[in-house]
Parts: C-alpha cells; sequence; structure tokens
C-alpha cells in the first residue's frame, strides 16, 4: 500500500507555511533508489529455485492426478452400491472432500509461510502428502473392513488436500520472489509446466494399468500401485525442496541479506502472518484472487481431471482411449507453456489471462460439440481448443497471482483466497458437471459451466491491475545483472539544472 501524500492529509494552509518541511516529508516517504537496494538475482540459484518448487509441484499433483483417474474404479472398490452412477458420484464426492479441507490447510500453513519461511513449509506440504497418498494405496476394500474402507479414504483424502492447501500458494511465492521481474512469467510458467508433468506421469500409469490389466485385476489390486509409488516420489521432492536457501524477499523480512529502500521498510518490517489482518487489509484483492482461480480452476479441473472419466461415462469410450487422447493434449501444453510465460512478461499478464476467459467463453460449445463426434480427429480437435485457452491461464497464472499481495502477507493471502476458490469451484467441478448431466439428460452441461466461470474470469481480469515487469508490492526491485540495477538508479537520477 502506498503512503499517504502529506501534502493531501495536511492543512494546505500548513503546507503553504512550511513547504520545504513538506518536500523533506515528501522525499522521506518516497526515497529514491540506492544502488544496495536492488536485488540481483543469482542465475543458478533461480534455476535450482524453479526446478525444485516445478518438480515438487509435479509430485503433489501426480498424487491428486491418480485418485481423479482411478475415479471409475476406486468407486467400484470402496463404493459398491450396484449403481454406476451412484458409484461415481460418492467417488467423486469424495474427490471434492479433499477440497473442503484445501482452506484450512491454505490458512494453517500459508501464515505458517509468511513467518517460518517458504522452504520449510514446502517441505512440510510434501510429507504430508506423500504420507496420504501412500496410505490410500493400503486400504483394504470394502469387501474386507465394510465401510470403514470409504472412512479411511475420505479421511486421508482430507490429509492430501489439507497438505495441498499450502502447495500452490508456497510454490507460486517462492518462484515470484526468486525471479527477476523482467522473467517472472517466463519463470512461473514451469510450476504450471510441473503440474501437467504430474497429471502426465498420473495418466501415463494409470493408462498402462488399464492396458495390461483386465477390469478383476485393477479392482483387486492394480489400482494401489500408483498410490504406493507416491511415497518414494515425495521423498526425492522433499530432498530437493530442502536443499534450497529461502527466497531473497523472506530474507529480507528477517533482516538478511536482500535489502530494501526505507519506503519498502515501512511497508515490510516484520513477517506477522496475521490470518485476521489478512482478511481485515486484504479482502478486496481476496475477492479479486478468488474469481480469478475460480474460473481458471473449473475450466482446469474440466480438462485435466474430470475428461477422461466424461468420455468413458458420458461417451461410452474405453478408459484407456480418453486417456491417450488427454495425454497427447497435455504433452503438448507441456512443449509450448514456457513460450506463454514469456508472452505475459512481453506483452503483460491481462491480455494473456484476457484470451484464455475468452477462449472458454466462445470456443467451449464449439469444443464439446467436436467432442461429441465419433473419431480420434474430432475429439482432438475440440480438446485442443480447451487446451490453448487453459496454457493462456497456466502460463500466466503462477505468475500473477502472488503479485496481487504484498511479500509480508504474499503467501498466507494467496494460499487462503486460492484454496478458497479451489475448494467452492475447483474441487466440485467434476461432481457438479456429473450432477447437472444427470439431472438434465444433457451432456452439454460441462460446456455451459465453463462458459458460465469464463465470464466471470472475463470480469475479474479487466479489474485487476497489471503486474508485468514490476516489482513484487513491498519487495525492492529484482534484476539480472548490475549493469540493469545501475541502469535503474541512474533512471531516478535528478535532471541537471542549467
Amino acid at each position: 500500500m502506498a503512503a499517504p501524500d502529506p501534502q493531501q492529509a495536511a492543512d494546505p494552509a500548513a503546507v503553504k507555511r512550511h513547504p520545504a518541511l513538506f518536500r523533506a516529508i515528501r522525499k522521506r516517504q518516497n526515497p529514491r533508489l540506492r544502488r544496495t537496494d536492488i536485488t540481483v538475482t543469482d542465475d543458478a540459484a533461480v534455476k535450482r529455485a524453479v526446478k525444485a518448487a516445478s518438480l515438487g509441484n509435479a509430485m503433489e499433483w501426480f498424487d491428486f492426478g491418480i485418485y481423479s483417474y482411478l475415479a471409475v474404479t476406486i468407486g467400484h472398490v470402496f463404493f459398491p452400491s450396484g449403481n454406476d452412477t451412484t458409484q461415481l458420484l460418492s467417488s467423486f464426492a469424495t474427490f471434492a472432500v479433499a477440497f473442503l479441507v484445501r482452506p484450512l490447510g491454505g490458512m494453517f500453513f500459508g501464515p505458517m509461510g509468511d513467518k517460518v519461511g517458504r522452504k520449510k513449509v514446502l517441505a512440510l506440504t510434501m510429507i504430508l502428502m506423500a504420507v496420504g497418498t501412500f496410505a490410500i494405496g493400503l486400504i483394504p476394500s470394502h469387501d474386507t473392513i465394510g465401510v470403514w474402507a470409504a472412512v479411511l479414504l475420505i479421511f486421508f483424502r482430507m490429509l492430501q488436500g489439507f497438505s495441498t492447501g499450502g502447495e500452490y500458494g508456497g510454490a507460486s511465492t517462492f518462484i515470484a520472489e526468486y525471479a527477476p521481474d523482467k522473467r517472472r512469467g517466463f519463470f512461473g510458467s514451469f510450476l504450471e509446466f510441473g503440474t501437467l508433468a504430474g497429471y502426465v506421469g498420473a495418466a501415463g500409469l494409470v493408462t498402462a494399468l488399464y492396458a495390461l490389466l483386465n477390469d478383476a485385476q485393477m479392482e483387486a489390486w492394480g489400482w494401489r500401485i500408483p498410490f504406493l509409488v507416491a511415497g518414494p516420489l515425495g521423498l526425492v521432492g522433499l530432498y530437493l525442496r530442502l536443499k534450497l536457501d529461502e527466497t531473497p524477499a523472506f530474507q529480507k523480512l528477517e533482516g538478511g541479506t536482500a535489502h530494501a529502500s526505507e519506503a519498502a521498510d515501512g511497508v515490510e518490517a516484520t513477517a506477522k502472518g496475521d490470518l485476521a489482518k489478512i482478511f481485515r487489509q486484504y479482502w478486496p484483492t481476496l475477492i479479486l484472487c478468488i474469481a480469478l482461480v475460480g474460473a481458471y480452476n473449473i475450466t482446469d479441473y474440466m480438462l485435466l481431471s474430470y475428461m477422461p472419466t466424461y468420455l468413458s461415462d458420458e461417451l461410452g469410450y474405453s478408459e484407456t482411449h480418453g486417456l491417450l487422447i488427454l495425454l497427447g493434449v497435455m504433452v503438448f501444453l507441456m512443449m509450448i507453456i514456457s513460450q506463454f510465460g514469456k508472452l505475459s512478461d512481453r506483452f503483460g499478464r491481462k491480455p494473456l489471462l484476457m484470451a484464455g476467459m475468452l477462449g472458454f467463453l466462445f470456443l467451449s460449445l464449439p469444443a464439446f460439440l467436436l467432442i461429441r463426434v465419433d473419431g480420434i480427429l474430432p475429439i482432438t480437435i475440440g480438446m485442443l481448443m480447451l487446451g490453448l485457452s487453459l496454457v493462456c491461464m497456466l502460463g500466466t497464472m503462477s505468475a500473477a497471482l502472488p503479485a496481487l499481495f504484498p511479500t509480508n502477507v504474499r503467501y498466507g493471502s494467496l494460499s487462503v483466497g486460492y484454496n478458497l476458490s479451489a475448494s467452492i469451484f475447483g474441487g466440485t467441478t467434476p461432481l457438479v458437471i456429473t450432477a447437472l448431466i444427470s439431472w438434465t439428460g444433457s451432456n452439454l452441461m460441462p460446456a455451459y459451466y465453463a462458459m458460465a466461470a469464463a465470464l466471470v474470469g472475463v470480469i475479474a481480469v479487466a479489474c485487476m491491475k497489471e503486474t508485468a515487469q514490476q516489482p513484487l508490492i513491498g519487495s525492492p526491485p529484482s534484476v539480472e545483472t548490475d549493469e540493469e540495477a545501475a541502469e535503474l538508479v541512474q533512471a531516478q537520477a535528478p535532471e541537471p539544472k542549467f
């Protein structure tokens, strides 16, 4: 938050009587940058941070993705009602349960990340996710222990959701605070590259299992394999995260090596991590964050999580058929996502986000009409239409969202806003769409739902400020070279008077 103008706050008559005093106050509140104020990033350290955050994110979303891709089989194992729709709804309800506790995880881990540091909390979320996922693979079936199987499944899904509540806000904050201002979009895009990689790994493993095992084998023991793989993968992610240093911006909060000007000192002298303060002082930005994330998450989960189930349960394709097409689309998005991050650095976050929202608003219905046509080509074209709209957001959102909040409450605010929205809109997407199709009998409901979400997203993007190539709020400028730092200082030097 900018300091108030002393001339506006003071009595105009007093300003006239003491002009020199008020000039001094203005200079004190808005000092020129010193060379020591500017953070010059270490390229190797930035790449290590991006790699650890992105790979850790990939592990988290591998863990989360395997549940959605095994939803049909899990429904048979844990909810044997005899009715396919009831089983699927029960399975997706358990999927949604994890999202109901995500805001609690965000409220717990977010302020903690602002108090004790980004690195420690990201390591803790990795441990909890790995434990929760591994434990699901060990739960006996309904046939063995009855209703307790579903109870244990729900408990460990809630543990997954609780840990994920601290993941996205922390990982995106971590990368944003390490990256130089002019390349934050490019480096931030690798976080969503990790998300896609996690989904691809999950979808690839589940596809291979469906191809190699019959239905009886999958329900007996095959479904457990992806969950059990999560334990060793979690240890890899934990090792990578523990090797990192804290972000320069957080070191500044602790009085470390990253220096800021006196103006920045006034904004972020301590890392309080105060949850009440987040809701009290930053609620307008929280609402904007919730609207952006809601539109983004509905479209994201519709395509990356729900689509294989839609193709198999609503359109009658085999599980392998839908997963293979989605795998191809996600690999293509992984190949191009960093280019969209670069575009957001060059042209701004708002144009890229608006392109993605408008893409879902106008292309969702044509895309689903194509997906309903029998044949691999029309389905692939339809999914690519949705995928290209989504990648505009995937490549941009990880840089846009952390820039909404100041450094001293960034992790907490983003975790709270992101996870409230993900809980209300994202995780419920498969459940809501399945229920809407069941009630209306129309398998175009996913398109209508995505269009409604995109309309909200268009309004939210129109209301946000452009943050590309600008320092994060409450942090000093971050550049790649000493020459850039010198240019910033020189640009503020007063014009010579003759």
